[in-house]
């Protein structure tokens, strides 16, 4: 099995300049790779160009400047056009499938913030100094970085990438591992739904509240912004160091206490339950905004669509982080042995466990559910769990040997 280590760089001010340059040099590749395709195909012959076709121009495109792109690794660059290969074939299946196509565009620098090298020992070495106490990575065009490894490493290392977050560097290792011991069994079944009032709910009445980390720093993220706004991009030599970090920093409290609760309570589960089933949420989909409707007698003119309050409510899913958290329970819940399995979420919510009723009127208000057959009354989240876990076990069931 796969596993990806994140550990924070310290590289010296000269390497930290390299490592700039080693983006800025990748992006240019990648926005060049990207402008001969869409050349290509404008042509009359109507050419489609391939990631062979461009990988093998990689040597004349060193040669000729030896300066930038001769200064890196031949194997990630060959890895950031396979990005772009990606990025079209994403594209076209798109185009096939009926969905909004999205067609790849140019990056600019500050959002081309990646480079990956496909192989441990190709341009690069993790640990690259093992007589010493410091762990560091050799990249090529930059040296041995110095790395806070602050866990051991367990497997073999087989790629190496380099990441910029706003202005600190991490270095993140995919590791082929053995599959771990699996933890004891506990025949525990368990459904969950994931809320705003709740961050979720479980089948056996409990609850985890939703901490709301982005509404709590909404105040301090504000006043950072007003200040940071005051600087005109004309002005922006003017900004101190203050402002320029002041935004960047409660993002990244932000995402990274997101991060911290999404893991603890994933683990949580994942020691307690043997089996998890949860909805299967299209959060793209949840989130998108209202379309506008056109005011017929006043031309030009719109009517109320409710997106000033869709908006509040897509700042609260986003604030969730439910994507997130489901990404980490299932990848825990691979290393312990546990089954995880997501379900159709439509009328979770409104069916009566205890006779099988659907009918939105089954919930009166945000919390309370009240089958206007049976006369059943519990709170509407752990009706709506129960209901997931009981079609996680139905799917579960129907799934060939």
């Amino acid at each position: 099995m796969m596993r990806a280590y994140k550990f924070l760089l310290r590289p010296t001010v000269r390497q930290a300049q390299a490592l700039g340059e080693m983006l800025r040099d990748h992006c240019s590749l990648y926005n060049g790779a990207l402008q001969e395709r869409r050349d290509a195909y404008r042509h009359a012959s109507k050419t489609s160009i391939k990631y062979g076709q461009q990988s093998a121009q990689l040597k004349d495109i060193r040669s000729f400047d030896p300066e930038r792109q001769g200064r890196w690794s031949f194997s990630s660059q060959q890895a950031t056009l396979r990005r772009l290969d990606k990025a079209f074939a994403a594209f076209f299946r798109r185009v096939k499938s009926g969905e909004k196509p999205g067609y790849p565009r140019f990056r600019g620098v500050n959002w081309f913030d990646t480079v990956e090298f496909p192989k441990d020992g190709d341009g690069c070495r993790w640990d690259s100094t093992p007589h010493d106490p410091v762990t560091r990575v050799r990249l090529q065009g930059v040296g041995h970085v110095k790395v806070h490894q602050h866990r051991p490493v367990a497997g073999r290392v087989k790629t190496v990438s380099v990441k910029r977050e706003g202005r600190q560097w991490f270095v993140v290792l995919s590791v082929e591992q053995v599959q771990p011991e699996p933890l004891p069994a506990t025949g525990s079944l368990v459904g969950i739904d994931l809320g705003i009032a709740n961050f979720l709910a479980t089948s056996d009445g409990g609850f985890v509240p939703n901490p709301r980390h982005g509404a709590k720093s909404a105040a301090k993220l504000e006043a950072a912004q007003q200040a940071l706004s005051r600087f005109p991009r004309v002005r922006c030599d003017k900004r101190t160091a203050n402002h320029r970090r002041a935004v960047e920093k409660l993002h990244r409290k932000v995402r990274r206490q997101r991060l911290d609760h999404a893991h603890k309570t994933a683990l949580d589960l994942v020691r307690k339950h043997d089996f998890i089933a949860h909805e299967d949420l299209q959060i793209r989909n949840m989130s998108k905004a209202p379309t506008p409707k056109p005011d017929p007698g006043t031309p030009g003119g719109f009517l109320p669509n409710g997106a000033s309050a869709k908006a509040g409510l897509n700042r609260s899913i986003a604030d969730a982080g439910w994507g997130v958290f489901l990404t980490i329970l299932a990848a825990k819940a691979e290393s312990a042995g546990r089954e995880v399995i997501a379900v159709d979420p439509r009328n979770t919510s409104r069916q009566c466990p205890e006779c099988g009723h659907t009918s939105a009127e089954n919930r009166p208000t945000q919390e309370k559910f009240h089958c206007v057959s049976c006369g059943h009354t519990a709170h509407a989240d752990t009706v709506g769990a129960t209901n997931v876990l009981r079609a996680g076990l139905v799917r579960r069931e129907a799934a060939p040997a």
